[in-house]
């Protein structure tokens, strides 16, 4: 069993730490972008969040959607659906020894597909930008997990 110390001087793992943490902190942006257009547009899903723009039949014209507000929504939905994912096979794969420059390729080009996936959302560029970036970022988790299954673990 590796000690923490051991994890540390494991490259592989840094870099697997290095990059979550950037696509995690893309993640958390997103929450924020959400809450930004709610805000700036007045737009709310919930009766309480209403509450300080009026009171009553007043409050309720804040109750409805915007197709900014949903776009950002969705965007973030996809980073979970996808994110998730790439956290536990990533952790896992990069916990495998698998070769330095393989293991930073499949990161990069996940993490570099996850940005432009969400840039080509909230731009919006038309399509197929949006869906090359999805299957870009699905193909590194789907990369990984063949790699670790073919390799590593007991079937």
């Amino acid at each position: 069993m590796a000690n923490l110390s051991q994890l540390m001087e494991n490259e592989v793992f840094m870099a697997f730490a290095s990059y979550t943490t950037i696509v995690l902190s893309k993640m958390m942006f997103m929450s924020t972008a959400t809450a930004f257009y709610r805000l700036t547009r007045k737009v709310f899903a919930n009766q309480e969040d209403c509450a300080g723009f009026g009171k009553g039949e007043n409050a309720k014209k804040y109750l409805r959607t915007d197709d900014r507000v949903e776009r950002v929504r969705r965007a973030h939905l996809n980073d979970l659906e996808n994110i998730v994912p790439f956290l536990g096979i990533g952790l896992l794969y990069s916990l495998s020894g698998p070769d330095l420059s393989t293991a930073i390729l499949h990161f990069r080009l996940f993490v570099g597909a996850r940005i432009y996936h969400t840039i080509a959302y909230l731009t919006p560029l038309p399509q197929p930008n949006r869906a090359l970036a999805f299957f870009i970022g699905y193909g590194v988790t789907l990369s990984m997990a063949y790699r670790l299954l073919k390799s590593k673990l007991y079937l």
